[in-house]
């Protein structure tokens, strides 16, 4: 790869963490009006749309038979289930440590492909997991002690675990287009957060606040759109380890925000157990393995 190339991907990967880690912050401003699920149910049902526009401007055809499958199982894991843990979590939990704990998905990831044997165990993950579990310790002491719930914090831990489980099954079945990908996904997570939010009883309304419409100007076309084309680019130029180092870099980007933006308190928990956390990840699934 030459230098043009790889400057092309390092502006792309900082560009696509910078802009991802306002996601999370977006969704906390969207809980304020919304109801959980059935915010998360129009943020997505807006970008299918979205996606399902620029497929048809592309001419990319609809995936079929197992390759339609696989699509749709990424999405009730991927969008479905780990969006509505993440926003049910999102509520009481600040951005920053939501972002924090969501940064367990490539170690989540590294685990359940082992527990479904498609890889071997690695001593590095042993000890990665470990200082991740350490750090989750650490700020759950520090969140219960400030009245944030248990369920929570469990809520955006199992998000991260189907976010793992989404990458995890899409290996089993026929490649997609990645925008088709995508358009089916996030049109079969919004229907399954439809559901679910009628299941809750959650109140079904348009945002009236400025606040609200600003949040899903951002996270629809941005953070749904424009986020996973940078990631495309990434792609493009470096490989899939090296593009996941987006992990560790997005919560940093969180943190800077919802303490600007939301009014994140920077406590202990935080600022020990975040950072044992992206250690963990670090070491478990994303540090390259060094040669013997």
């Amino acid at each position: 790869m030459n230098g043009s190339d790889e400057r092309t991907a390092l502006a792309a990967f900082f560009a696509m963490s910078v802009l991802a880690g306002g996601n999370a912050v977006a969704i906390r401003y969207s809980n304020r009006e919304l109801d959980p699920l059935w915010g998360a149910c129009l943020r997505f049902a807006l970008a299918a749309t979205f996606l399902a526009a620029i497929m048809a401007l592309l001419r990319v055809s609809v995936p079929r038979g197992r390759a339609l499958t696989g699509a749709m199982l990424y999405g009730a894991f991927g969008i479905g289930g780990a969006f509505a843990l993440a926003y049910y979590g999102l509520v009481e939990v600040h951005a920053g440590l939501g972002q924090t704990v969501l940064a367990l998905v490539p170690l989540a990831t590294l685990f359940l492909v082992v527990l479904q044997g498609q890889e071997r165990i690695r001593l590095s993950a042993v000890i990665g997991g470990l200082l991740s579990l350490a750090g989750i310790a650490v700020i759950s002491n520090a969140t219960l002690r400030d009245d944030v719930s248990a369920l929570s914090l469990l809520a955006l831990v199992g998000s991260a675990l189907c976010f793992a489980e989404a990458a995890v099954l899409v290996r089993r079945f026929p490649p997609v287009h990645p925008v088709a990908m995508n358009a089916v996904g996030m049109g079969t997570g919004a229907v399954l957060l439809l559901a679910g939010s009628m299941l809750a009883r959650e109140t079904f309304e348009l945002p009236r606040q400025a606040e609200t419409w600003l949040a899903l100007a951002y996270l629809v076309p941005v953070g749904s759109v424009i986020v996973f084309v940078l990631y495309l680019v990434v792609l493009r130029y470096w490989e899939a380890s090296r593009a996941a180092y987006q992990f560790v870099l997005i919560p940093v980007v969180t943190v800077a925000l919802s303490t600007w933006l939301d009014d994140e308190p920077l406590g202990l928990g935080l600022l020990i157990g975040g950072p044992l956390v992206l250690i963990g990840v670090y070491v478990g699934a994303l540090r390259r393995a060094t040669a013997p």
